[in-house]
């Protein structure tokens, strides 16, 4: 999987459940809410006030990282 701005909270957290760690490290603590699940990275990156870029760079580098 390769995310992007408008990928899904939910469909990264199904294809890997450890990226959770980095939404939790922005402030978003409410990954099991139904509207958080169907927010896109960026939506999520604009209400917390993180750089979209350097999230997604992370979460790939963890996808990356499986093999």
């Amino acid at each position: 999987m390769t995310v992007t701005k408008e990928t899904k909270i939910g469909d990264i957290l199904d294809s890997n459940a450890e990226a959770a760690q980095h939404f939790m490290a922005m402030g978003m603590h409410c990954l099991g809410c139904p509207a958080a699940r169907n927010e896109t990275v960026e939506q999520a990156c604009f209400v917390h006030g993180v750089n979209p870029d350097e999230l997604i760079k992370k979460i790939n580098a963890l996808f990356d990282s499986e093999g």
